[in-house]
């Protein structure tokens, strides 16, 4: 078992920065691909990056590409994800996730997941 809390959502204007912090308990992180995604009301919960257990390899959606860095610490056991120049309609609920054997775009790539942090950008 894996144990995924996020923290740093919050309220922020737009054009304004935020860093999502996810700490990770139980087994090893360092074995672990690591994954962000978001769900606003209503919509699909979306993918937005992703990062290989060593750090050396990432993937972002198209959508933030340029604007996110996803990025880790093995040694502290935590996974990040800081975004810059956000937008209203990337307000929701952000959630950190681990998983195993591939790295993944994909919400079924992933094994454990956290309880999620609500941002809220503001027009």
């Amino acid at each position: 078992q894996v144990q995924l809390v996020e923290s740093g959502g919050g309220l922020v204007q737009a054009g304004g920065s935020l860093r999502l912090s996810c700490a990770a308990s139980g087994r090893t992180f360092s074995n672990y691909n690591m994954g962000w995604f978001r769900q606003a009301p209503g919509k699909e919960r979306e993918f937005v990056a992703a990062i290989s257990p060593s750090g050396g390899i990432t993937y972002y959606s198209d959508s933030v590409k340029g604007r996110f860095t996803i990025s880790r610490d093995n040694a502290r056991n935590t996974a990040y994800l800081q975004m810059n120049s956000l937008k209203p309609e990337e307000t929701a609920v952000y959630s950190c996730s681990a998983g195993g054997v591939y790295l993944s775009r994909s919400w079924n790539g992933y094994t454990y997941w956290g309880q999620g942090t609500q941002v809220t950008v503001s027009s």
